[in-house]
């Protein structure tokens, strides 16, 4: 083995291992089937994602600084030279991360964007396309919702449309560009098809955390359905926790939306040939699909309590897929439920 390709390797696998297990189990469960090739870049774009998330989510720094970070790491992030910007990011935001697996994120952003440097030329050029589109949405979030103590919404459903596109929708893009790369005979459909479907995908799992959020969300100032729907009720953002019957026809009406994602997301994990992406691509949608069916059930009780899927059941999930080596058939029986 080279000394670069060692180099490399010291570099990328606590990054892509370690470090994303403790950042996102949930989405461990998914890369760890990946082959490696498409594994480090899927693993990569997932970390610069969740840091400048982290960087956008911290509250307890002004809304104009965290603006300013994380123009920065963005513009860092699409090769500019800004390694005395970053270091005063990891000083300044490191140390409001309550917790350990965040901070120690944000401590690994120079490694991270060694990594991005050291990826396949094609893998660089995806994942800064990717995440253009992510931080933009991230800016949005920091301005629309600056100020905790008024509820804001969104005003349209085109701006949630937009944002769930920018934030999860192009993710669906990125992870078939990546697959038909690395991957030999990827799918069973045109790329274009399986675009069109990736995008719905991915909006749909976004949608699915804004509503499974939308009680905590509330509380904390922010509101990502729209204002228009909410007036065509007679609803202010600040009245939904006090009249949520009011409100759960367009809460409804967006599930249904994004039970229609995750219904493009099996199409699109069941034209997936190798067994292992297919799996690592259907994982999502079973859960998601049974997080839509707990979010039906619960009724107003979502803005009172965080659903979630219980880890048992995931694990059951995960044992069945992994057992029947993603068979289409296993995959269907698992989603009809």
């Amino acid at each position: 083995m080279s000394a670069a390709l060692r180099s490399s390797k010291a570099v990328t696998e606590p990054l892509v291992g370690s470090l994303l297990q403790s950042v996102s189990r949930s989405f461990y469960l998914s890369i760890r089937f990946l082959p490696s090739g498409l594994r480090e870049p899927v693993g990569l774009a997932y970390l610069l994602a969740r840091a400048t998330d982290s960087i956008a989510d911290t509250t307890d720094v002004p809304a104009d600084l965290r603006k300013s970070e994380l123009r920065q790491l963005a513009e860092a992030i699409q090769g500019s030279d800004h390694g005395n910007e970053i270091a005063e990011l990891q000083s300044s935001f490191a140390p409001y991360q309550s917790n350990q697996a965040e901070r120690t994120l944000i401590e690994s952003l120079p490694q991270c964007l060694t990594m991005l440097e050291q990826v396949d030329p094609e893998d660089r050029k995806d994942i800064r396309e990717l995440l253009d589109k992510i931080t933009r949405a991230q800016l949005l979030d920091v301005e629309r919702f600056s100020s905790p103590a008024t509820v804001r919404a969104l005003a349209t459903a085109y701006e949630l449309n937009e944002y769930t596109y920018l934030i999860a929708g192009c993710v669906g893009e990125f992870w078939t560009h990546t697959g038909v790369r690395h991957v030999r005979e990827f799918s069973e459909l045109p790329t274009d098809q399986m675009l069109e479907l990736g995008r719905a995908y991915g909006s749909g799992l976004q949608l699915i955390n804004i509503l499974r959020d939308a009680g905590g969300d509330l509380r904390a100032g922010r509101c990502y359905l729209p204002n228009e729907e909410l007036q065509s009720v007679g609803l202010q953002p600040a009245d939904i926790l006090k009249q949520p019957g009011k409100f759960m026809p367009i809460y409804r009406k967006w599930l249904d939306k994004a039970s229609r994602g995750i219904d493009a997301g099996m199409q699109y994990s069941l034209a997936v040939r190798p067994w292992r992406v297919r799996a690592a691509t259907a994982l999502p949608a079973l859960i998601g699909a049974r997080t839509v069916a707990l979010l039906k059930s619960a009724g107003e009780q979502v803005l009172e309590a965080k659903i979630k899927m219980p880890r048992a059941e995931v694990r059951r999930i995960l044992r069945s897929v992994v057992l029947s080596l993603a068979s289409r058939k296993t995959l269907e029986k698992i989603y009809r439920g």
